[in-house]
């Protein structure tokens, strides 16, 4: 779908001269993923890998060509994808439009979820699996579930906050009672109830990690956001305070947010196998330091490492970290590191120095947003899954154009 949607942008850009390429500020995300497209390519060609004559002069780098071969495909149309997306959000309406796509497709997963995860006799629709205790919806693992609501989160409350008002309204009770008034009756509230619905379905994952960095990520970028953020809307603590208050601590209540505090406190390193995997995974690591194993390779290499069978199979690593630097090498993994934390960066930089709201709320979404991708794939491999990889790669265009478009309605391009 993303290659037949690219070679209709090469026809616009041949048939209305339409620019071919995406703005500068764009090499930030495409350079690296071209270097990635470039490793998978040098693991896939035969006779590289001198260090195994089992299959002579035919052997390539990578020890399981055929899922370094999707691993290839699949970071391919990434690289299309974020093309696009530079190439067609260049306004701010269309920069709204994105945020509120994203924001309807996690209400749907959200709803979904939430409506299976409350009807035990119900059965998958799309996929027939059971009823299970945790919300998946049309996931196949319920912390992909909830990586992928907190991303849709993240940029909701974003989008809410950029539509905060400036104006003070001063201490007269007729006007702070209009004030509320309006927002009730407006789309704020629909976006509001948006996000509510997403927090419940986020809370009947039952995962840890998921809950755990999702909240911590948007305690931190709140905290910052109340000392540094540039012309704070009036009513962005009372929002913020909302989340923790009403979300967490009133409707968690009602949705099992004790489930989750007990998951947490019986986690114990006895308990978790994790961490066994991740200690048994370090020779792998050394042997296969700066070019890696091959991309998608985990699943064929980790076997001869481990000394003993787990409570479970692991077909992953259960940490993005560790499986990115096994299978791609460890400088391509601090690559593609820098190109988060550069993203990270760009997203503070627009909330401490611009003034236009759109684009201050959309960077306030994107630090949650990330900070939370950075915690979540310390324990688990959320983009393994193609769903949150393509979110997150709009995530870090969005922080990029976010601080490149130029303020004003009427204004197109980028600075």
């Amino acid at each position: 779908m993303v290659s037949s949607v690219f070679l209709c942008h090469l026809w616009l850009a041949f048939k209305e001269e339409r620019s071919l390429f995406p703005p500068l500020i764009s090499a930030y995300v495409l350079g690296p993923l071209a270097v990635v497209m470039l490793v998978l390519a040098i693991q896939l060609i035969p006779g590289l890998n001198t260090a195994d004559s089992t299959l002579g002069s035919l052997s390539s780098i990578s020890i399981d060509p055929s899922q370094t071969k999707v691993m290839l495909l699949k970071t391919f149309c990434y690289f299309l994808f974020a093309w696009l997306v530079f190439s067609y959000v260049t306004t701010a309406q269309k920069l709204t439009q994105v945020c509120y796509v994203i924001v309807a497709a996690g209400l749907f997963q959200a709803l979904y979820a939430t409506y299976l995860n409350l009807q035990p006799s119900v059965t998958s629709p799309l996929f027939g699996f059971r009823h299970h205790e945790r919300a998946m919806g049309s996931f196949t693992y319920w912390n992909f579930l909830a990586n992928y609501l907190a991303l849709c989160l993240a940029l909701g409350i974003g989008l809410l906050i950029s539509q905060l008002s400036l104006d003070s309204s001063g201490s007269q009770f007729k006007a702070k009672l209009r004030g509320m008034i309006t927002i009730l009756l407006s789309s704020k509230m629909l976006l509001r109830m948006s996000l509510i619905a997403m927090i419940i379905a986020l809370i009947l994952t039952r995962s840890r990690m998921g809950n755990s960095a999702f909240f911590i990520a948007l305690a931190l970028v709140s905290l910052f956001a109340f000392f540094f953020y540039n012309r704070k809307p009036r009513y962005l603590r009372t929002l913020i305070i909302s989340f923790f208050v009403l979300d967490l601590i009133i409707v968690g209540a009602m949705f099992g947010v004790e489930k989750v505090k007990e998951r947490l406190v019986e986690t114990s390193l006895k308990s978790e196998t994790r961490d066994e995997v991740i200690a048994d995974s370090m020779p792998l690591l050394k042997d296969n330091l700066w070019i890696g194993s091959g991309g998608g390779s985990f699943y064929t290499a980790f076997p001869a490492y481990q000394p003993g069978p787990y409570s479970g199979f692991y077909d992953n690593a259960h940490n993005d970290y560790l499986q990115f630097s096994i299978e791609l090498g460890v400088p391509v993994t601090l690559l593609l590191g820098a190109m988060m934390l550069f993203a990270l960066f760009k997203s503070i930089h627009t909330m401490v120095k611009r003034k236009t709201p759109l684009f201050q709320g959309v960077a306030f979404g994107c630090c949650v947003a990330i900070i939370h991708m950075l915690l979540h794939s310390t324990v688990d491999y959320s983009l393994q899954a193609g769903a949150n990889a393509m979110t997150f790669i709009i995530i870090l265009c969005l922080a990029l154009i976010s601080s490149a478009l130029p303020s004003g309605k009427r204004s197109r391009g980028y600075k």
